[in-house]
């Protein structure tokens, strides 16, 4: 038996000498099919037993137990550090204006059951058998194997219920290879616009959840041609119709997929791989050299920032993305030869980012000229070989003007206030631009600088 079911065997007897079933569910159920790593610390169950009779059948054996979800019909409990929870078989359902559902109970798991998402997460294990039997009404092992993606329901009627399962699909499609099939995309089309009685909270959590799976392309692609994006990120599917011929594929939106399938799973750097061309529709022009888009990294960040702060990120990772995406374009300018002072000053502003703004440069390299790669590589290599080189001798990962504010005041004689901040911002231009110039230069420059202030 697999530790999973070795943990949760004892709820099967607890709950069979009761008279009552207890099954096992959730993602845990399709990845013990599937054959993949599970993580087994939170197991969820659901059972015919009411919330009062789960309450009276674990109160007992529980080291806690906790009933904030009674209500929703879900029993929370420890036992021996291992977080458990239970819920009663639901029936429920959406009203047409409504984000949440009405809760109703039933003593029947196929029902319950029914009310998921995909019959491949529509599936339980019966644990008050001695051999725990699998529970498939709908087919959802069949689907995993045969990599299918559709609604125990009718995806009318899935998605209808709750419009988020529409986004969820594309984290599926990717996340397990899944192919949805043509009445899960005609759903889609039809009822995308009811994505919009969403949270924007619970969006954002599930487009999270998508970009940090191993590769997001599938999915993102689904977003975009089923036009659920245009919802919630219509700067994704804006991108289609620019051609971009510096990068040779058939269209930017082709390249930014690209892109962000080259990067790491980590958060910030794959929405800055997401983000990092939004700014080429409202930047393109022809010219006598072809299409261009200048400066668009520059509108590209400000647009990136706006989409962000709509979906509610946090302001340090609406900083952070839209930092990567204003930068992504400065490592170009290293073939024309950089000073010691310009690869400071790329440090700087690249701050905490720094290794992410460099692998999102080499990503973004996705053409299909070898030589050009190569190049480009071999540059990229360069800069950062002097990046080490300079933050060796200057530890420039720290790098602060030679004299700190309270020296400022003291030398100068004057109170804290906007002069002092400009004076530190001159004597970081310096140390940027001359590397470590020492106190007793720092001074005098300070003072040179000073007698020239209105």
């Amino acid at each position: 038996m697999r530790p999973v079911l070795e943990h949760a065997a004892p709820l099967g007897r607890l709950f069979g000498a009761e008279g009552h079933r207890i099954y096992l569910v959730g993602g845990i159920v399709r990845d013990l099919i599937a054959g993949r790593e599970i993580d087994d610390a939170d197991l969820d169950f659901t059972t015919d037993a009411t919330p009062a009779q789960t309450k009276a059948i674990v109160g007992p054996w529980a080291s806690s137990l906790w009933t904030q979800g009674e209500r929703f019909g879900t029993i929370g409990c420890i036992r021996d550090g291992r977080t458990f929870e239970i819920t009663t078989h639901r029936a429920e359902a959406y009203q047409p204006d409504s984000r949440k559902p009405q809760v109703k109970f039933t003593t029947s798991i196929e029902a319950d059951l029914s009310r998921r998402d995909f019959t491949v997460n529509a599936m339980a294990l019966d644990l008050t058998e001695e051999t725990p039997q699998l529970i498939d009404p709908f087919g959802g092992a069949d689907d995993l194997v045969a990599k299918r993606l559709t609604t125990p329901l009718a995806a009318e009627t899935s998605f209808s219920d709750d419009p988020l399962r529409m986004l969820r699909a594309a984290r599926f499609i990717c996340g397990y290879g899944l192919e949805p099939t043509p009445e899960l995309r005609k759903a889609v089309v039809d009822l995308l616009d009811r994505l919009e009685i969403v949270s924007v909270e619970r969006i954002r959590s599930e487009l999270d959840k998508l970009m940090v799976t191993a590769d997001p392309s599938a999915g993102l692609w689904f977003l975009s041609d089923t036009g659920l994006a245009n919802i919630f990120l219509p700067e994704l599917p804006a991108l289609r119709v620019e051609q971009d011929p510096i990068h040779r594929h058939k269209d930017v939106l082709t390249h930014t997929i690209a892109v962000v399938a080259n990067t790491s799973p980590k958060l910030t750097l794959r929405l800055a791989a997401l983000f990092h061309d939004i700014g080429k529709p409202k930047t393109r022009s022809v010219g006598s050299g072809g299409v261009a888009f200048h400066h668009h990294e520059v509108v590209g960040a400000r647009m990136t920032r706006e989409r962000m702060r709509a979906l509610r990120y946090s302001n340090e990772m609406v900083a952070d993305v839209s930092q990567l995406v204003f930068l992504h374009l400065r490592f170009h300018t290293y073939r024309m030869g950089w000073t010691d002072s310009a690869v400071r000053r790329f440090v700087r502003d690249a701050g905490d980012q720094l290794a992410e703004l460099i692998e999102l440069t080499r990503c973004d390299c996705t053409t299909r000229n070898k030589r050009k790669a190569e190049t480009l590589s071999r540059r990229m290599d360069e800069l950062e070989a002097r990046i080490a080189d300079l933050g060796a001798q200057e530890e420039l990962a720290a790098m602060r003007p030679d004299i700190d504010g309270g020296q400022v005041m003291a030398h100068l004689g004057i109170p804290p206030g906007p002069v002092v901040g400009r004076a530190l911002r001159y004597l970081l231009d310096l140390r940027i631009e001359e590397g470590p110039l020492g106190e007793q230069e720092a001074f005098r420059r300070l003072d040179a600088w000073y007698a020239d202030q209105p």
